[in-house]
């Protein structure tokens, strides 16, 4: 066959997956192309405007330790930053942040148009060429063939793309862009198992129409935590959220019209996100809830646009124009876009080796929602590997493969190729055994090796990475050296705060360890000047903080290991064990897993529901 232009590697989809996925391969030295459907919309966020939350924020950090470029994508367009759970410990605390939708899609694309060895072009993939078990190279729907020694699959929601409001379909990959019909038939014809999931987005208001006043507002933290380390303050002017509540007659009148939804109709065949609902399905499930929570969160600075957050649906356009205006403070809300749910083609990821290439075609990658999952953080993660892995293929050099030990990538990589998906994948630090050790501050003190290794991380990252870890260092034999006195004033304060006695003097690191004392303070009883910043210090109290539990948390996964042929209970009752939730306990019933090593083994049981599974039948 004859090429009209030749590259190593060729990206289909500009969504976040494609994105870290070119970027990646560019910049290790292969001649990459981009092929998206719209190159004005590379990077954009089909729904909600935000980057990060609870684990996906680690997945965020550990994409910029290893020299991705979605954090610094989000702290350069980021209106509205949150360190999720601070009341908690520091491994399940996570950044967040609300993004302009419109600057993160033109901080992206100036990212990408500023890549060596990257070119973008505009095209539909229509089909791929293999020869031979091996991929080499794409047909695009115009009639050009782009030669490739690797591909990357990024397509997102538009493989067999159908979109649902009310009894109205109409294929789509997302509203007013096409879906990839041809792409998806490519696939099943080389064979590859294809199932179908489902997803949504709530209606988009405009801001003019809505009575700001009858909202609780949500200001953003007043000391951002970025998502990069490169990132050293947020410049750029912050917004408010919002914070409001469905009501009874809201629910009554969804439930009077449950049959308008394709949810409830059987029009819907594909499996929805368990954990980012639609309004009829929390209405229908959580019938006890008089209320659902609901975030008006900006769309950015020149807009205004506002995402209704908590209301996804696909019920019929003028009937959620009618439910909008029942909350209280939307009574002449105007909708710009209506809310609608998405069906899609996905591909069994078990046919990926950890490296995310198939094994049923060599040099071929898939990365994002085709792989079964939801999220941008998740697809851009797969993104990140493929296209390290797509370059590492063509330039010769050795694959990378995270552990689930050393980071949230490599949990969500190997539950992905070794158990599959039932329903839409979402990361959450419940799936990780190794949690405690897996915090978002000390990504670069787990992967910036790796970062680094690959080419990925510049001169001045590591420089800076390696200040970083001297600083922490210095901060952990200070925190140690350092004693809180009875004599010194702060001292009265510091045990006012404790359940616990302090004695006649104790070291900051262990005054750290007691309950009710807090970063904030131990940052303030620090000596000055001494170089440390805030967060320097926050590491190195987390790292003291969990030593011991680390430890025991090993013995406790290798005793798991260790008993794989352990036999369950025939009889136990899951609704009887504490600990396990809702989703666990219907898991289980469902399969009722004879030994401990059957139940590791089932797609969506995490580590701390196997460990109680493996207590109970031991005490049994």
């Amino acid at each position: 066959m004859v090429f009209d232009e030749e590259f190593d590697v060729v990206v289909i989809g500009g969504g976040h997956a494609g994105c870290e996925a070119a970027s990646a391969a560019g910049r290790l030295g292969a001649r990459t192309a981009l092929v998206t459907l719209n190159l004005d919309l590379i990077g954009q966020m089909s729904c909600n405007p935000a980057i990060g939350g609870i684990a996906k924020g680690h997945l965020v950090r550990e994409i910029d330790a290893l020299g991705g470029i979605m954090g610094r994508v989000a702290d350069r367009t980021g209106i509205q930053f949150r360190l999720l759970n601070r009341s908690r410990g520091p491994a399940v605390q996570s950044p967040r942040a609300q993004t302009d939708r419109a600057r993160y899609r033109t901080e992206m694309r100036r990212t990408l148009e500023d890549t060596d060895n990257l070119e973008l072009r505009q095209g539909m993939v229509s089909d791929l060429v293999v020869h031979h078990g091996k991929v080499s190279g794409v047909l695009l729907q115009d009639g050009r063939r782009i030669a490739a020694r690797a591909v990357v699959v990024a397509t997102g929601t538009f493989l067999n793309g159908l979109i649902h409001t009310g009894q109205h379909t109409y294929t789509a990959g997302r509203a007013g862009e096409p879906a990839s019909i041809e792409l998806a038939a490519s696939l099943k014809r080389l064979g590859f198992p294809v199932g179908r999931l489902k997803t949504g987005t709530p209606p988009r208001l405009d801001g003019r129409t809505i009575n700001w006043g009858a909202f609780q507002v949500q200001e953003g933290d007043e000391r951002p935590v970025p998502f990069s380390f490169s990132t050293e303050t947020i410049e750029q002017p912050q917004m408010r959220c919002y914070v409001g509540y469905t009501t009874s007659s809201v629910h009554n009148a969804i439930r009077q019209n449950l049959g308008e939804s394709p949810l409830y109709s059987g029009q819907i065949k594909g499996v929805g996100p368990r954990y980012c609902p639609s309004i009829e399905d929390k209405v229908v499930k959580f019938a006890d809830k008089d209320r659902h929570q609901l975030f008006l969160e900006p769309e950015g600075h020149d807009t205004n646009e506002v995402y209704l957050n908590g209301f996804s649906t696909s019920l019929p356009a003028p009937l959620q124009q009618d439910l909008v205006r029942m909350v209280p403070g939307l009574e002449q809300a105007t909708i710009i876009r209506p809310g609608y749910a998405i069906e899609y083609d996905f591909v069994d990821p078990r046919e990926l080796g950890a490296d995310l290439q198939c094994r049923r075609v060599a040099g071929l990658f898939h990365a994002g929602q085709i792989n079964g999952t939801t999220g941008y953080e998740e697809a851009a993660c797969q993104g990140l590997i493929a296209g390290i892995n797509a370059a590492a293929l063509v330039t010769g050099r050795k694959a990378i493969r995270l552990g689930r030990e050393e980071s949230y990538i490599g949990v969500l990589v190997d539950d992905l190729v070794t158990h599959g998906v039932d329903e839409p994948y979402r990361i959450f630090t419940s799936r990780a055994e190794y949690r405690l050790s897996l915090r978002h501050d000390n990504a670069d003190e787990r992967l910036t090796g790796y970062g680094r290794g690959l080419g990925l991380v510049s001169d001045t990252g590591w420089e800076r990475f390696l200040g970083r870890q001297g600083r922490i260092i210095k901060a952990k034999n200070i925190l140690k050296s350092n004693r809180l006195r009875r004599s010194d004033p702060s001292y009265v304060a510091a045990a006012s705060m404790t359940s616990t006695a302090l004695g006649d003097s104790i070291s900051l690191s262990d005054l750290a360890r007691r309950p009710g004392i807090s970063m904030d303070m131990i940052y303030q009883l620090l000596p000055q000047h001494l170089g440390l910043s805030q967060s320097d210090v926050e590491s190195a109290l987390a790292d003291n903080l969990y030593a011991g539990y680390i430890s025991a948390q090993a013995s406790a996964i290798g005793r798991l290991q260790r008993n794989d042929q352990l036999r369950i209970p025939g009889n136990i009752n899951y609704r009887d064990l504490d600990g396990l939730s809702s989703e666990m306990i219907e898991r289980l019933e469902r399969a009722r897993p004879v030994t401990i090593g059957e139940a590791k083994a089932l797609s969506g049981l995490t580590p701390a529901a196997v460990n109680t599974l493996y207590i109970a039948s031991v005490q049994s």
